[in-house]
């Protein structure tokens, strides 16, 4: 006899970046196995109408790139978390050449140093036990032309969540690196290329389909309630990386 899915009934679980995408299902789905969910995001009107749609707690604004803002929202979740989630804002692709340096330092600080700053916070408040997970991506493994920063925040990312998962163990820290995922981010990023993309990765995809939010989502569900599971990186790509080229 199979053992009974865990749930999340009755946990605090913070979705950074709730408002649409991977963030919006993760939310969705977690309070769905019965979880208190707390969604933050930068654009108001956007984040009560997801708050609404998913039977969001709260819904809280913040500006991840600004330190004070961040320790500010922290400071109105609920005292004890059991779960959070740092949705991705997407990848930063320039050929060196044309690379603006202010825009790569504001990158870097978001992906990186923002996810030091996340993982500090997490101390204390964090239950033992609990989860911290970052998504990352998998499209910058391979060297090319305008990959560079992309490349740097896809490898930093994984040894930022295996140094974190000692550092401030018994809360669990994980990434899940992700492929192409059929999201608006990715539609605002190709515009009227997505629909020759979608064609694309059905036909090519060891999966035959294009992976979609609810399915990163459904991992990140995984890992919140797998107590087995830290300091690691999980790919969800439909095998994405398999196909040459």
């Amino acid at each position: 006899m199979s053992e009974p899915t865990p749930s999340l009934a009755g946990q605090v679980v913070v979705v950074m970046g709730g408002s649409a995408g991977i963030g919006l299902e993760t939310a969705r789905l977690a309070r769905a196995n019965g979880a208190r969910v707390v969604i933050t995001g930068r654009d108001r009107e956007r984040l009560e109408k997801a708050a609404v749609e998913v039977g969001a707690e709260s819904a809280l604004t913040v500006d991840l790139d600004d330190s004070a803002d961040v320790e500010r929202v922290f400071g109105e979740l609920p005292e004890q978390l059991d779960h959070i989630l740092m949705g991705g804002s997407g990848p930063f692709y320039a050929p060196l050449a044309e690379l603006d340096l202010g825009e790569a330092e504001r990158f870097i600080n978001q992906h990186l140093i923002g996810s030091l700053r996340l993982a500090r916070l997490c101390i204390g408040r964090v239950r033992a036990g609990g989860s911290l997970t970052f998504i990352s991506g998998t499209g910058a493994r391979r060297p090319g032309v305008g990959l560079m920063l992309a490349a740097i925040a896809t490898a930093a990312q994984s040894a930022i969540v295996a140094n974190a998962a000692v550092e401030i163990a018994p809360i669990r820290v994980n990434t899940v690196a992700a492929g192409f995922v059929d999201t608006p981010l990715s539609a605002r990023l190709l515009g009227d290329q997505l629909e020759e993309r979608r064609a694309q990765l059905r036909a090519t995809l060891p999966i035959g389909r294009v992976v979609g939010p609810e399915d990163v989502a459904a991992l990140v569900v995984h890992l919140m309630t797998n107590t087995a599971l830290t300091g690691a990186t999980y790919d969800v790509d439909g095998g994405q990386q398999l196909i040459p080229g």
